[in-house]
């Protein structure tokens, strides 16, 4: 154990360490008293005298001219007693000795010095809330640099600020030295971080035409309440303090108030340091309308009059400040449509105290019409130049347009290779009508492996993994793999994209994959039943150009080889049961190979492909099968969406899709189990349109739309149908569906942001339909028939029991009977009865195109344990037979 010597500095102060007697000026005030002689020494005449020699004695690291060095003592040279003190005040200056002497024996100098430690390592001890990583660049002392006690100072109060700016205002910092040998030092922050400071309470004095609600629900900061357990709001911090001072006079100015002003604002912290409470003097002056509002233009391709007719504010309105803003941002995005990327907008205020008016004249100043000198790209490493030049809605050397720089902003947004704090600078150039444009992109991560395992309630257990490169070599391209693995699907797919071939504006892809699914259904008691299965083998290969800015056009071929297929349990004598599986299942099984061509015509005009916030988009698809294979149809989908920044971080979106497809296949036949022939549904079972989670919400997994439901029970002898409670349900699909959300995004607090949570309202309205009704079965279930045969003894002489399908057994359909053998005179008692539970009956629902709608919220969450999304949605809308569900969710995880 090696020795430890502690000095205790209380709070953030470092006590002095005790000195020798003889010390002549450790601690010196500001003017220091003339130092009585050292111990032992004779006292030094207060005339000059002559220094004969000088020499060093306790120094370690240091050589004595070095030390020699730091004063203006030499030898031959006068001195007097000034001038020891100036030699002993240097010597501490340089902050490399802990003590220092000189003691004078008729003009023979001798400096004794105490080095000051070496730092050999810095500790923190108690730091939870702030880890290393964040402390660590507030300390500048390190390892083998000279110690001093300011520099710890020093240290302890950039800590204790870091705290503070954390909130935590009752943190202490005390440091703590252990001697090591060789003169070496560790030294130990031990930290005490304290509760978080939270903010009690705000009070406002002076506010008479707002309540102090309405503004405390401007500022930022917020008081501790329980309801705010997420927000960050409620801890104090001085900085926010002064822009909640800008958000109420903003507030003020944007109703009217053009004298507003915060007289005071102070922050006081309570006794026990745990909570602040602050206290804001205003003064709220008189409310002021509009005067004359008028726009004077020096540029001759912007006029005045027709700007003026423009204005958002009239004369008579309330005064708005944020208003007058909004209209200098306007007026000045207006002379950049016109190429005047510098021109000047100053709104010229008239206030009239006596008519509480505000007159405002926009004055544009004249300005060059500006042209792109140079285009820059900054910050990518990985991406080329090319893959963002070609983003960009102007080329070197066209007018400059100040809509084409922000339509190119959105467009190198929604590649997704850079953080969205992407920026596009305006900068002059080399003469006052030339302009440079300098994009400054930060790169993200575009590569990603992953291993996923995770629960939803649509497919239990999930496994997936996948390697996805959204950026190839730089250049724009994706390429992946991905495979998954559930209860009831699994899949590989094989994807590579080229957006821009041989450097055209030509997209190029294709993808190779194989899907295997278990469709199944619901049964009575809310278990699924595994139905038929389908593997689906196949590729496509797409292509897509541009038509206009916002418009282009994609064609694709797609080639797939379909089995579906059924367990052995729903076959009879090699054949497909009806009465086991159900006609639409029987009909659905086969091998076929489908061979289509299809397009989309797609115009979009969001501002991010990924989380958009204003735009819209339109999509037309069309997909024809039958040039070869074995199916023959013309598939048509389209899809719009809408989407609103309503101000205060909302986002409201309106987004509808539907589609119909249309066989071209001659008609097919089934056969009935008497032999007769009926028509079937030209479009198969597969190629259909099902409607309901997770794209409905508020209803189960093809949950809406046609379906059969057979209801399970017993026949009794004088035909009648008793139900049990046991059922199935089978969805059909549609031809024909239709679907339509909206949705509100909800912001939160910085805190909950933080934690990566998005809540939404919605509202789903969707249906599905427009098939042909199906054969339906009626089955009467399996019938017992009980044969005895008694002797005129009374002897049973035979007894037999069979168990047939009642529907090709007569007898079940009679009352039975005994009957008597006139020769032997034998009796025999036939007795048919229903095997409980076996029969079933029927019934076709949903095939209607009438609205279901179902309302809910729901929540995104970027959990420690990876994405989790939940839905609560009531179908306040149903058609008899549709399946609901109330929650939904989805979780996984990434490692």
């Amino acid at each position: 154990m090696l020795p430890m010597a502690t000095a205790l500095l209380a709070g953030t102060i470092i006590g002095g360490m005790a000195l020798p007697a003889s010390a002549l000026a450790q601690a010196r005030p500001a003017t220091p008293p003339a130092p009585a002689p050292a111990a032992g020494a004779p006292a030094v005449s207060p005339t000059a005298q002559t220094v004969k020699a000088i020499s060093v004695q306790g120094q370690q690291r240091l050589e004595p001219e070095t030390i020699l060095s730091y004063t203006k003592l030499r030898i031959g040279t006068a001195y007097t007693r000034e001038s020891l003190d100036n030699a002993l005040r240097d010597l501490y200056d340089t902050e490399l000795f802990a003590d220092v002497q000189i003691r004078d024996d008729q003009g023979v100098l001798t400096i004794t010095v105490k080095e000051n430690p070496v730092i050999n390592r810095i500790v923190l001890e108690g730091n939870k809330r702030l880890k290393e990583d964040k402390i660590r660049p507030e300390i500048h002392m390190a390892p083998r640099q000279i110690y001093t006690r300011s520099k710890v100072r020093a240290d302890v109060a950039r800590i204790i600020e870091l705290y503070r700016r954390q909130g935590r205002f009752a943190a202490t910092v005390e440091p703590k030295l252990v001697q090591l040998d060789q003169n070496r030092v560790d030294i130990i922050f031990e930290i005490t971080e304290g509760p978080k400071s939270k903010v009690r309470q705000i009070n406002i004095i002076g506010n008479d035409k707002f309540s102090d609600g309405e503004l405390r629900g401007q500022m930022a900061t917020k008081q501790s309440r329980w309801f705010r357990l997420f927000s960050s709001g409620t801890s104090y911090d001085p900085d926010r303090l002064a822009y909640d001072q800008q958000k109420l006079r903003q507030f003020y100015l944007t109703n009217g108030y053009a004298d507003f002003r915060v007289i005071s604002a102070v922050a006081e912290l309570t006794p026990d340091k745990q909570d602040f409470i602050i206290t804001y003097v205003v003064e709220e002056g008189d409310r002021y309308k509009f005067g004359d509002v008028k726009v004077q233009s020096d540029i001759r391709d912007l006029s005045g009059d027709r700007l003026t007719a423009m204005l958002p504010m009239k004369k008579g309105d309330w005064y708005n400040a944020k208003q007058v803003e909004d209209t200098v941002d306007q007026l000045s995005e207006t002379a950049g449509l016109f190429g005047y990327a510098f021109a000047n907008v100053e709104p010229d205020f008239q206030r009239n105290k006596d008519t509480l008016t505000m007159g405002i004249n926009f004055q544009i100043a004249n300005a060059p019409r500006v042209y792109v000198e140079r285009i820059d790209v900054n910050g990518n490493t990985l991406t080329q130049d090319k893959v963002v030049r070609r983003e960009f809605r102007l080329a070197e050397g066209d007018a400059f347009n100040s809509f084409q720089v922000r339509r190119s902003k959105d467009r190198i947004n929604s590649l997704g290779f850079f953080q969205e704090k992407l920026d596009i600078q305006q900068k002059p150039g080399s003469a006052p009508d030339r302009i440079v444009l300098e994009t400054n992109v930060e790169e993200k991560s575009t590569g990603e492996l992953s291993l996923s395992a995770g629960f939803s309630s649509l497919e239990k257990f999930i496994f997936s993994a996948s390697v996805t490169q959204r950026n190839f070599r730089g250049k724009g391209q994706e390429l992946s793999l991905s495979g998954s693995y559930s209860n009831y699907s699994k899949s590989i797919d094989l994807g590579f994209t080229e957006p821009y071939l041989f450097d055209k504006n030509i997209a190029l892809g294709g993808n190779i994959y194989r899907r295997d699914l278990n469709a199944f259904n619901y049964l009575s008691n809310g278990d699924r039943n595994t139905t038929y299965e389908q593997t689906t083998t196949g590729f496509q290969i797409r292509t897509g150009v541009p038509m206009t800015e916002y418009m282009s056009a994609s064609l694709r071929y797609t080639l797939n080889y379909d089995d579906v297929s059924l367990s052995s349990d729903y076959y009879t004598a090699g054949q497909c049961d009806p009465i086991l599986a159900g006609r639409y299942l029987c009909e659905a099984i086969g091998k076929r190979t489908t061979s289509s061509l299809g397009y989309s015509l797609i115009y979009d005009t969001r501002d991010n492909r990924i989380r958009p916030t204003r735009g819209f988009n339109v999509t037309l698809s069309q997909d024809f099968a039958g040039l070869g294979g074995s199916v023959k149809y013309a598939k048509t989908r389209a899809n719009a969406g809408k989407w609103f920044n309503i101000g205060g971080g909302f986002i409201f979106s309106l987004t509808g899709e539907g589609g119909y497809i249309f066989s071209l296949e001659k008609q097919r036949y089934g056969v009935d189990t008497d032999g007769s022939t009926y028509a079937l549904e030209k479009i198969r079972l597969t190629d259909r349109f099902f409607l309901g989670e997770p794209y409905m919400r508020g209803f189960a997994i093809r949950g809406v739309g046609p379906r059969v439901i057979r209801s399970y029970g017993t026949y009794e002898t004088d035909g009648s149908f008793t139900a049990t409670d046991s059922s199935s349900d089978d969805a059909l699909g549609g031809k024909l569906y239709y679907l339509g959300h909206a949705e509100l995004e909800i912001p939160l607090g910085a805190g909950a942001r933080e934690m990566g949570l998005r809540p939404s309202l919605f509202v789903d309205v969707g249906a599905v339909g427009g098939i042909k009704r199906p054969k339906l079965n009626n089955f009467l279930g399996y019938c017992y028939v009980s044969t005895v045969v008694t002797n005129p003894a009374g002897e049973t002489t035979s007894s037999t029991t069979t168990s047939e399908r009642a529907l090709a057994n007569a007898a079940c359909q009679t009352t039975g009977g005994t009957t008597t053998d006139p020769t032997s005179g034998d009796v025999t008692t036939v007795t048919p009865t229903y095997q409980a539970g076996t029969a079933f009956v029927e019934q076709y629902f949903g095939d209607t195109l009438k609205p279901r709608v179902s309302v809910g919220f729901g929540v995104n969450w970027n959990s420690p344990f990876g994405p989790f999304r939940i839905d609560i949605a009531k179908a306040l809308v149903k058609a008899k037979g549709d399946d609901t569900k109330l929650i939904t969710f989805n979780i996984g995880t990434q490692f």
